[in-house]
C-alpha cells in the first residue's frame, strides 16, 4: 500500500510512503505530488515509519517532531512497473530502491498510473525526484494543492498560523 499525508509543518508538504519490509519508505515532498509528467518534484527520502502510521490524521503536539497538523491527502496500492521480474513484487521494489530508481504503478483515490522516484546524483545523499509517466493518468496542469478538500484541517491549521494581517488578504 502507499499514503500521502498533508502535513502542515514549518511549511506545508506531502510525506509520500510506500510499504515495504513492514515499514513506510518516506520521502517529503515539498510541492505534492504531480500528474503532469513535466514537473520533476524534489522527494527528500526521511527516516522508515511504522507501518502503523498510515493512518494516521490528526495533531502532533507542540515539542514532538513533525509537530503541527497531518491528513491523509491519498492513499491506495501500489506495485512494480517491471513486470517481467522474476522476483516478488517487494523484492523487485527493493532492488530498485537500493540502486535508485524505483518505478511504480499507483492505484489511488486522486493519483493513478506509472510514477518514478530517482535518486539525484551529485546532490544530498536523501535526495530523490518524484516523476509522473506520460500514460493515460497524466494531466498537463495539476497543484496538489488544488486537489485538497474544501475541509481539509491542514489548510485550515495553516490559515490559523497565518499572521492577522495575511489572513485578511486571502
Amino acid at each position: 500500500m502507499f499514503v500521502i499525508q498533508g502535513h502542515a509543518a514549518s511549511r506545508l508538504h506531502y510525506d509520500f510512503r510506500l510499504e515495504m519490509e513492514g515499514v513506510l519508505k518516506s520521502w517529503a515532498v515539498r510541492k505534492g505530488p504531480s500528474l503532469n509528467p513535466e514537473d520533476k518534484r524534489l522527494a527528500m527520502m526521511v527516516e522508515d515509519h511504522p507501518y502503523d502510521y498510515k493512518d494516521f490524521e490528526g495533531n502532533i503536539p507542540e515539542g514532538n517532531y513533525g509537530a503541527s497538523q497531518v491528513e491523509i491527502w491519498d492513499s491506495g496500492t501500489y506495485e512494480p512497473l517491471d513486470e517481467t521480474s522474476k522476483l516478488s513484487d517487494e523484492k523487485e521494489l527493493l532492488k530498485e530502491l537500493k540502486a535508485g530508481s524505483l518505478k511504480f504503478i499507483l492505484n489511488g483515490k486522486k493519483l493513478k498510473g506509472e510514477f518514478a522516484l530517482v535518486k539525484m546524483k551529485n546532490a544530498e545523499n536523501n535526495a530523490w525526484l518524484l516523476i509522473k509517466h506520460k500514460d493515460k493518468f497524466a494531466e498537463e496542469k495539476y497543484d496538489a494543492e488544488e486537489n485538497t478538500a474544501k475541509n481539509s484541517q491542514v489548510t485550515k491549521f495553516l490559515e490559523e498560523k497565518k499572521p492577522k494581517k495575511q489572513q485578511k488578504k486571502s
